[in-house]
């Protein structure tokens, strides 16, 4: 196991999340089936367990809530774009992201409007001659201001997405996390409160390598296939963010990906078969990576993947198993899909045991994951574009 240095708050299952008291803003929920605020729920109640007939963890009784039941197995992460209620879903960390920046433009006041302004009146990106250059700047500075603080609301780690516009430049990703880290260590946000967020491609895959060796910590997105997860892995990714939902709906409206089709061919949902692979050739290995599943469509999804390290799921799942309520003479219980013992028994075939490298991996995905990478990208990427397109709307603000 590694250290909770590695996880985004501590494992569920070897330490209890530390208490938060947080101030509620005054703001409106908006939830999003996009991960970009994403804060993990902290679990109030440990129920009992006990040992089951496969030798696998389940939970039987003492538990108050089917989402006490699954968060004692794995860390839910509430999936929305500015803020749940911090009332029912404590915060313990958090995503900042070109998707909230938007977010905190779109909103007449918010928490972190300060920050966007700040970032705004920052007399070193004003002095920039080239306007993409200065927009540049201000938008890595409004990541930075706004990530600082959600480290003051949060006492886990903060991840920052970087800009995916440079998704396969190895190099421009390395100083872009640079310039990054630098601007937090001026305004005293440490390292070890922070992910970078980096597009799964090789380029990216190798720049996690590169920074993960400097003790810089990293969270691969974007992973659609298993040749990406494993050299994730091998690079040393502190997180793996899997998105099974769309996986799914790939599946469902195209053919000819050989991963996809032997899982459909197996019975298994292409989904949450990739997340269960993942998991047990990270763990069979001990690889030090910690895999988040996101997208997340429902309850069925969510019981699938207990175990995992972190499940991103929709506010209306969480708010169903929060009220679905369990008790001692359920007739069934809440076996643990991903262990240690499930990852022992799992069996890999030697063209996936192999050193990855570009090659190997460009062979290895399927169009599914080729298709759906460069989707995201693009996504992310045309929201970079936004915020820089607004910044150059409205600089330089009103009051500067």
């Amino acid at each position: 196991m590694t250290s909770a240095t590695t996880a985004l708050t501590s494992p569920p299952n070897s330490l209890s999340s530390p208490s938060l008291q947080v101030i509620k803003p005054n703001l409106t929920v908006r939830s999003s089936s996009a991960h970009n605020l994403a804060f993990t729920f902290r679990r109030n109640s440990i129920p009992v367990l006990r040992a089951s007939p496969n030798n696998l963890s389940s939970i039987d009784a003492g538990v108050s809530s089917e989402l006490d039941a699954v968060s004692s197995f794995s860390e839910i992460v509430p999936d929305t774009v500015i803020f749940d209620d911090f009332e029912r879903f404590p915060p313990t960390a958090a995503t900042v992201s070109s998707s909230l920046l938007l977010g905190i433009l779109s909103l007449p006041d918010t928490i972190f409007k300060s920050a966007v302004d700040t970032a705004l009146a920052d007399n070193e990106c004003a002095r920039i001659k080239k306007p993409d250059v200065r927009m540049s700047c201000f938008f890595n500075k409004a990541l930075v201001n706004v990530g600082a603080d959600l480290a003051k609301l949060v006492p886990g780690r903060v991840s920052t997405e970087v800009d995916s516009r440079l998704a396969y430049d190895t190099h421009g990703i390395v100083r872009k996390v640079h310039d990054l880290l630098r601007l937090y260590n001026d305004i005293d946000v440490p390292a070890e409160r922070l992910l970078f967020k980096i597009p799964s491609t090789w380029q990216g895959i190798e720049a996690a390598r590169v920074l993960e060796s400097e003790g810089i910590q990293t969270h691969l997105t974007f992973v659609y296939s298993f040749a990406q997860a494993a050299a994730a892995a091998q690079a040393g990714a502190s997180v793996i963010q899997i998105f099974v939902g769309r996986i799914r709906d790939w599946a469902r409206n195209h053919a000819g990906d050989p991963e996809i089709e032997a899982a459909l061919k197996r019975g298994e949902d292409p989904g949450l078969a990739l997340v269960t692979k993942a998991y047990n050739y990270i763990h069979k290995y001990g690889h030090k990576s910690k895999l988040m599943a996101a997208a997340v469509r429902n309850k069925q999804d969510l019981f699938s993947l207990v175990g995992v390290d972190y499940i991103i799921a929709p506010l209306k799942v969480l708010q169903s198993l929060k009220e679905s309520v369990t008790t001692p003479d359920e007739k069934y219980a809440f076996v643990r899909r991903l262990s240690s013992e499930s990852a022992a028994a799992y069996e890999f075939n030697k063209e996936e045991l192999i050193k990855w490298d570009q090659k190997s991996l460009a062979s290895a995905m399927g169009p599914a994951a080729v298709e759906l990478l460069a989707a995201g990208i693009d996504g992310y990427a045309n929201q970079a574009n936004r915020v820089e397109d607004l910044f150059g709307k409205i600089w330089p603000p009103p009051n500067v």
